[in-house]
């Protein structure tokens, strides 16, 4: 989901009540300009035409107008998305909003996904399920979740309760096991979805698989790549051959080629798969597979996945369906530049590719001359080690600005960089609205002029108008800031590490960035003088993290005192020497609930 950058009704963040009607003003109008609006608009009238207003921003500003079009919008609103499940009181979206049929909630901050957020710092989803069980929510009918901790209770809750839920979607959340997943597939007897990503699911011993009724149908939907124990396989294919409507399907690695053939020609109809571990069943290595078989019998088939311990062998026997592919995510996939190209010269309708820089530079000229119409490029590293040799290098980001002029989002894991490559991006793909490139290593400059990176990163910002989100990495100084200050000015996430000279840096930004929303920074030299330049408008983002930085306990406390309205939290996992002051980590951000009430011993709230 975009992350719009909010009024002060956004559910995003914060959920203020309703408006006098006298001040409130918006996209649509104002009560005091227009004393005969609401006459002009009965209740059954209103309800009708909010019915196709679904953009967030637009839902914020209309409940803005009055009172009466505060109720109505809330009545109206199918989908509830929060932004940080600490922005708002649970029992306060849920009483307001008691029709909803979607609610969406993220929990830790992104950095918890480099392990920089203690396991346990909270994001229970516990509070939330109490609050609309409670409150009756009969319309429930999808969740969705992202870095939350869930627990097997909560995912009964939702099967005991809520009699139409047909959508669960966790995203690297942890806490439950394959017994709530069991209690999920006896429970709800209308399910269409349920997708498990990047999850740490607890393997309890549980057949959950085998917990689906047999008058279970409706399938639209199953993923469960990381979870990481055996699957009952006969459960597995009888439930995809009587899901006639089964369209996504992800499987884990224990999921040999062999038991992959069978499902594949069980279940035609799919549109996308993940393909589990592309490898030959252990106990039975003998085998006769033939894939291409499968693969020529799933006609609708354009999106592709999984490939984890693949065997290089079988690769080819995708062929059948690379013409119609429009998204190939092959980040497990350890394979060389000759077997991409055997690939990915078939792929021409691609949009989206995501590859581990195995693939080398050869690779990604061989994309480049392919894909014209590729939209979002991710290249992972096999090694992140600092000293790693090989990979992908400037060359290759070249040869896909040249090749690939429609490319909107890029994620480019690379050993060594050149400000002329990011140059030539900037100025051949100036549809982006993601860069993030990662130059492994701290400080590392451009590595044939020795200078650092800050002209390729000011091009970044200057040529590419529609940009929203930037990562930055290298050896930066100040002037790399300033340049974001002056340019970026559609930015509204920046993640920073190992960067800077000085708080200038992080002055510029913060001074130059009205829309920037989100700010992560990690390992670089900005203290109290930095973070204290951002206190104008820090109540107009969602969040800002620093970790490892040279912030100091009364830097935080100056902060919270100046901005009472906003939650400053110091994290300070380590046992504290003497008088130490120092802050190892500061998370800030936005709520109409005040401080949270389940803050772990090490998080400090100013």
């Amino acid at each position: 989901m975009t992350h719009d950058q909010p009024s002060a009704m956004s559910i995003d963040s914060d959920d203020n009540a309703p408006p006098d009607p006298s001040p409130a003003a918006s996209a649509v109008g104002s009560t005091k300009q227009r004393p005969d609006l609401q006459a002009a608009f009965t209740d059954d009238v209103l309800e009708s035409v909010l019915r196709f207003v679904t953009h967030r921003r637009d839902r914020n500003a209309v409940s803005l107008v009055s009172q009466a079009w505060y109720k109505v919008e809330a009545r109206t609103r199918s989908e509830v998305f929060i932004g940080n499940c600490y922005a708002i009181e649970p029992e306060r979206v849920a009483e307001r909003f008691d029709r909803v049929r979607t609610l969406v909630l993220k929990g830790k901050p992104r950095f918890a996904d480099f392990d920089l957020v203690p396991h346990n710092w909270g994001a229970h989803f516990s509070p939330w399920v109490r609050a609309i069980a409670q409150r009756g929510f009969q319309w429930l009918e999808r969740v969705s979740l992202k870095r939350m901790s869930v627990t097997d209770e909560d995912i009964g809750v939702l099967a005991r309760v809520f009699p139409g839920f047909k959508e669960l979607s966790l995203v690297c959340c942890d806490g439950f096991s394959t017994k709530g997943l069991a209690v999920l597939a006896g429970g709800c007897r209308q399910l269409r979805g349920l997708e498990l990503i990047e999850d740490d699911v607890v393997d309890d011993g549980v057949d959950w698989l085998a917990c689906f009724p047999e008058t279970t149908t409706s399938l639209v939907s199953l993923c469960f790549d990381c979870v990481e124990c055996a699957v009952n396989f006969d459960a597995l294919e009888s439930l995809v051959a009587r899901s006639r409507s089964l369209k996504k399907l992800t499987l884990n690695r224990h999921v040999s080629v062999g038991q992959l053939q069978r499902l594949m020609l069980r279940a035609p109809q799919l549109t996308h798969l993940g393909t589990g571990s592309f490898s030959p069943d252990p106990n039975a290595p003998d085998q006769e597979v033939d894939l291409v078989s499968a693969f020529n019998a799933c006609k609708f088939l354009h999106c592709l996945s999984g490939f984890r311990e693949i065997l290089a062998e079988y690769l080819p026997a995708i062929s059948p369906v690379c013409a119609n592919l429009t998204s190939l995510n092959l980040s497990l996939a350890d394979i060389t530049a000759a077997e991409l190209e055997a690939i990915v010269f078939q792929c021409h309708k691609l949009q989206l590719l995501w590859v581990l820089d195995s693939v080398r530079d050869r690779g990604l000229q061989a994309v480049a001359s392919t894909c014209k119409d590729l939209r979002d490029l991710r290249v992972f590293p096999v090694d992140p080690r600092e000293d790693s040799e090989g990979g992908v290098t400037e060359v290759g980001l070249v040869a896909i600005s040249e090749g690939c002029r429609k490319l909107q989002s890029i994620l480019y894991f690379c050993q060594q960089m050149t400000n002329a490559a990011v140059v030539t991006m900037s100025r051949n793909c100036s549809e982006l609205t993601v860069f993030r490139l990662c130059i492994m290593g701290r400080h590392r400059p451009d590595h044939v002029t020795g200078e650092p990176m800050d002209e390729g990163f000011g091009a970044i910002v200057r040529y590419c108008k529609k940009l929203t989100r930037l990562a930055v990495s290298g050896l930066l100084t100040d002037r790399a800031f300033m340049n974001i200050g002056m340019y970026g000015k559609t930015v509204q996430t920046l993640s920073v590490a190992f960067a800077g000279d000085s708080d200038m840096a992080l002055k510029y930004v913060l001074e130059g960035c009205p829309n920037l929303q989100k700010l992560e920074i990690r390992d670089s030299p900005f203290g109290d003088a930095g973070l204290l330049s951002g206190v104008h408008h820090y109540c107009n983002m969602r969040f800002l993290w620093m970790s490892s930085c040279r912030l100091t306990m009364s830097g935080c406390q100056e902060v919270a005192r100046s901005l009472p309205h906003l939650v400053v939290e110091v994290i300070r996992e380590r046992e504290e020497q003497g008088d130490d002051d120092s802050v190892e980590k500061l998370y800030l951000y936005r709520s109409v609930s005040g401080p949270r009430n389940d803050a772990p011993p090490f998080v400090s709230i100013m």
